[in-house]
């Protein structure tokens, strides 16, 4: 007969093995389990509301800095960037944004007018976000395809900085 103690070991050991099984879902189900997992657990950064235009490329828009008002924090920088919709259908969310630097340098003045210098770098401010990545399940006896929802932890560039251009000694 066992006593508390043993009793104890044994579920502590047996409680990892049964939390670890993740639940699979069929089709239907998958989206509204993975809007449920990732509201609940992984809760996800709103949208931007101005993104770049699909098919559009990147410019330094030194321009920008004649003019006086700027709203968004992305234009004022000294190292701009846009917003880009990114898909990953294999993901939940499928769709989201990452910030695009716009210069390769950044801008600074020089007798009071905006200009690119390469004296400087701009680089992506990263930061590391939680998917849900769907993943088949396997089933020997059903032949239905289903999924299991695994956490997974994806770099994704915020916006960019300004940093000393790196040289060689």
């Amino acid at each position: 007969m066992m006593d508390m103690k043993q009793i104890l070991f044994f579920a502590l050991l047996l409680v990892p093995v049964y939390t670890c099984k993740s639940r699979c879902y069929n089709e239907t189900e998958l989206d509204d389990a993975a809007g449920r997992k990732l509201s609940k657990h992984y809760p996800q950064p709103p949208l931007p509301l101005r993104r770049a235009t699909p098919g559009s490329s990147p410019s330094c828009p030194v321009e920008l800095y004649r003019q006086q008002a700027q709203e968004l924090i992305s234009d004022r920088s000294l190292s701009p960037w846009r917003h880009v919709l990114k898909t990953n259908t294999a993901r939940y969310p499928s769709t989201y944004v990452e910030a695009e630097c716009l210069c390769p340098g950044c801008i600074v003045f020089k007798d009071n007018a905006p200009v690119e210098s390469q004296n400087f770098n701009s680089v992506p401010i990263v930061q590391s976000r939680v998917f849900l990545e769907k993943v088949r399940c396997e089933n020997k006896e059903n032949t239905n395809t289903t999924y299991r929802l695994k956490p997974i932890r994806v770099d994704v560039a915020v916006g960019c900085t300004c940093v000393r251009a790196r040289t060689s000694s």
